[in-house]
């Protein structure tokens, strides 16, 4: 137990260290929008209407802001990119297959995977180089 300091007030044991916020939210929000944008081309690509053009915009610039914060709250370029690009590449591909019936082979499916298994292991190599299992967050 502590005992008062001069002001008679007793002093916490630990000092309160404030917590970095986590990577992931912002990430994951950056991955949606990166997404949105990607698939708002299409309607673009065929004349769609103008506010598609202001989704794809939006959806790229929100992405790369939304990245940056990811690097100032520690996360390592090369792990957020990876993560960013390898999850949107998937989701986009199974969006555009869902949505505009564009074809998704099971190779295609094999190769998304792989996609993904590739960011997963430069993520786990990451934390192992940091020496420890700490979040990237």
């Amino acid at each position: 137990m502590s005992s008062p300091d001069e002001s008679g007030r007793v002093p916490d044991a630990e000092a309160v260290v404030p917590r970095q916020a986590s990577a992931w939210p912002p990430l994951l929000l950056a991955i949606v929008l990166e997404v949105s944008a990607t698939l708002s081309l299409r309607a673009v690509s065929t004349g769609g209407s103008w506010w598609w053009l202001c989704v794809v915009v939006l959806g790229y610039g929100g992405s790369f802001w939304l990245l940056g914060m990811v690097l100032t709250r520690g996360m390592p370029v090369g792990v957020a990119y990876g993560i960013w690009s390898a999850i949107g590449v998937a989701l986009t591909a199974l969006a555009a297959a869902a949505l505009f019936a564009e074809a998704l082979s099971p190779l295609s499916l094999v190769g998304l995977g792989v996609i993904i298994a590739g960011v997963l292991l430069a993520e786990l190599g990451t934390r192992h180089a940091r020496g420890g299992s700490e979040s990237a967050s």
